[in-house]
Parts: structure tokens; C-alpha cells; sequence
């Protein structure tokens, strides 16, 4: 596993464009940023779903990039004003997506890529931007092959192993449970991967698990949530995407499952909340960011979010500040450090120096407690 100060990253990447500065306005390997005509503009390409199964993740992730460009749309280059451009490319979801995702954002000239929400389909797109030699930035994918197997791949957010490890250890030293019920997508690298770390974790501690996979596309949970009761779990760990886990919860509380549902870091989604609401279920998930951990940024970020229809659409049709908005506002300042003046901004998130565990019970209240420790910064400081 690697492990970088986010600040060598942007040193390395600066001193990349400076080598490529001399060669006029055209676009060179790497991204430099376009000198031609009136407007010095440089792109910064946006690899994120906004279709299929993380494609409500996606788009969320996305409106941080795009209130963090809304907030700061220029970046100083040897002197010099810069627009930033935000390239979008819709990778849908899919691994077998990816590579041809990030060809498009390759032959578009971006100088640094941002994403992806979802890790198999980062780990395909890896492989194009390194062979372009563009440094792209993971924003949530947690699995740590997408930065181990990628060169110019790093990351802003915590690992698998980390959240797997932490769920696992509370299910069954402060739940008490003895037998978990595991529920990943099949074929789904995010999904499995945190299935393999929670098993890993809570195998050792003498627990014992109960693992069941569905296909995509699958629409009615009931009968595994029947078949977690009948294996008396305690609780359902379901690492799923946003679309799932609200079907999940549903069914849970529809058929009565009394014990808790764990999830990673993709069940911190107001839409996951709404499914809950009113209904009487236990969700404990590991997280980002929680809301009013930054009150002045969430009342800017809403503000943004009520006067834009399109980003209210997207955001699940309220306000409510999702963690991985907050960490796509955090990756595009993180880009901007990419050249050699980096400006001067407010961290929001500060994953790097720990990581939150929050305790979510929906009923009116959400409540949050740190397993690790989270303040908020000013700056990245490591990169894994």
C-alpha cells in the first residue's frame, strides 16, 4: 500500500507542467493547460457515473465538484488567470465502462481526473490514464487496489480494510453480535471487497458469517432478509449502492428484522434516510463527513443546492449535505494543488487524519461518534 504527502503529489504533478509550459498552446501528454486564444482555460476531467447502479452516488459526488468550481472557478499558473473547466464523462457505473470513459476524458485535454464513485470501475479506468499519463484522483473508491495496481491513481478517502475492519469490530464487540448476515452485489469489486475485510475481521475475533450474493439488477430483498433471520444474525452488513440499500432497508422493515444493518461509506445518502423514515430500523454506517461538521460550508452548499433545480434533482430532491458531495468538493481543491500556485481554500472533510464512525438511527436523529479522530483542516496532508 502506498502512502504520499498529498503535497509531494501536487509538487510532482506542478513540476510536470511546468516542463510541458513552454510548448505553446497546444495540449500536451498530461493535460497542459490551453493557452490558445483569448481564454487560458484548464480542464479538469469529472470520471463519475451518472447512470446505472451508482449513479445517485455519482451525481452527488459530482455537485461537490461543481459547487467547489461555483466557489472558486480560476487557478493561478506562473502569473497567470486560468479558467477551470469541469470535462463530465458519464462512465455508467460498469467496469467494462471505464477504460472507454476515460479515453474520453484523455482525448479531451484534462490536466488531472477526479473520481470515481464506484472502485471497479476506477481500477478499469486506471490503466488508460496511466498509460496517457494522467494522475487522476480516487474521491471515495475505498478499495485498495485501485491505487496499489495504478501508478498515477491516489486517493482522498479511507480503505476497505479500514471501514470492514471497524464494522466488524463493533458488530461484535458493542452489538454483541455472534452471526452476521453478509449481502454484496455479485461481481460488484466494492461490494466484495468490504465483504472479504468484514469477514476477515470478525471471523478472527470467533464470530461466524452467513454470506449471500444477489444479481444486478435484482428488485425485491424480501426473501434475504428472511433468510438473515433464519441464521438468527444480529446484524446485515450490505455494503450495497444507494439504489440497493434502499430496497434493503424497506424489506427489512417490512418483514420485522429486529437486529441492526451496517453499511459502508455509500449508505450516507439523504435518499437512504428518506427510505428509512418513519420506519423502525437500525442503520449504522461509516461515513466522510457529517452534516453540521461545517456549518458555514453545508448553509453555502444548500443555498447553491436550493437556487439550482438541477443539482436539488440531483441531490435527491433536498438539501440535505451528503458525504461524498463534501468529498467531490474536497477532490477538485485537491486538483487545483496539482499546479505550481496553489490557492488558498478551507478543507471540509479531513478523512486523512482519521476517519469517522457514525452511529445512524433513523428516527428524527442522527448521531454521530468518532472511532478515530476528524477535524476539520486546512489541508490534506496524506494521500493513500
Amino acid at each position: 500500500m502506498k502512502k504520499i504527502l498529498a503535497l509531494v503529489l501536487a509538487l510532482v504533478m506542478a513540476l510536470g507542467l511546468v516542463a510541458c509550459g513552454d510548448k505553446g498552446g497546444e495540449q500536451q501528454e498530461g493535460g497542459t493547460p490551453n493557452t490558445t486564444g483569448e481564454e487560458k482555460v484548464v480542464k479538469i476531467g469529472v470520471f463519475e457515473p451518472l447512470t446505472g447502479d451508482h449513479g445517485a452516488g455519482g451525481k452527488q459526488e459530482v455537485l461537490g465538484m461543481q459547487y467547489a468550481n461555483y466557489v472558486q472557478p480560476t487557478v493561478d499558473i506562473n502569473g497567470e488567470t486560468y479558467k477551470v473547466q469541469l470535462e463530465v464523462v458519464d462512465n455508467r457505473t460498469a467496469a467494462e465502462n471505464g477504460p472507454s470513459a476515460a479515453a474520453e476524458l484523455v482525448n479531451k485535454g484534462v490536466s488531472i481526473v477526479l473520481g470515481s464513485y464506484g472502485s471497479g470501475v476506477s481500477m478499469a479506468g486506471g490503466t488508460v490514464f496511466a498509460e496517457a499519463g494522467v494522475p487522476a484522483i480516487g474521491v471515495t473508491c475505498t478499495n485498495p487496489q485501485v491505487t496499489s495496481d495504478c501508478d498515477v491513481y491516489f486517493r482522498i478517502c479511507f480503505l476497505d480494510p479500514f471501514q470492514g475492519t471497524v464494522l466488524a469490530n463493533y458488530a461484535y464487540k458493542e452489538l454483541g453480535v455472534d452471526t452476521a448476515y453478509l449481502l454484496g452485489m455479485l461481481g460488484s469489486d466494492y461490494d466484495q471487497g468490504l465483504i472479504y475485510y468484514f469477514t476477515q475481521a470478525f471471523e478472527k475475533l470467533g464470530g461466524k458469517v452467513v454470506a449471500e450474493n444477489f444479481p444486478e439488477g435484482n428488485a425485491n430483498f424480501v426473501s434475504y432478509i428472511n433468510n438473515a433471520k433464519a441464521a438468527n444474525a444480529g446484524v446485515i452488513f450490505s455494503p450495497v449502492s444507494i439504489n440497493y440499500a434502499q430496497l434493503i432497508v424497506e424489506a427489512a422493515a417490512a418483514q420485522g428484522f429486529e437486529g441492526t444493518i451496517l453499511g459502508g461509506d455509500t449508505l450516507d445518502s439523504n435518499m437512504v434516510v428518506e427510505a428509512a423514515k418513519g420506519k423502525d430500523v437500525d442503520v449504522k454506517i461509516t461515513t466522510f463527513y457529517q452534516e453540521g461538521g461545517n456549518p458555514e460550508f453545508d448553509a453555502g452548499i444548500k443555498e447553491w443546492i436550493n437556487a439550482n433545480a438541477d443539482a436539488k434533482t440531483n441531490n435527491g430532491g433536498n438539501d440535505m449535505v451528503s458525504a461524498v458531495t463534501v468529498m467531490g468538493y474536497d477532490a477538485y481543491f485537491t486538483a487545483l494543488e496539482h499546479f505550481p500556485e496553489p490557492v488558498v481554500y478551507l478543507m471540509i472533510n479531513a478523512v486523512l487524519l482519521g476517519s469517522y464512525f457514525y452511529a445512524v438511527t433513523f428516527h428524527g436523529q442522527r448521531k454521530g461518534f468518532a472511532l478515530g479522530f476528524v477535524k476539520i483542516v486546512k489541508r490534506i496532508v496524506r494521500v493513500e
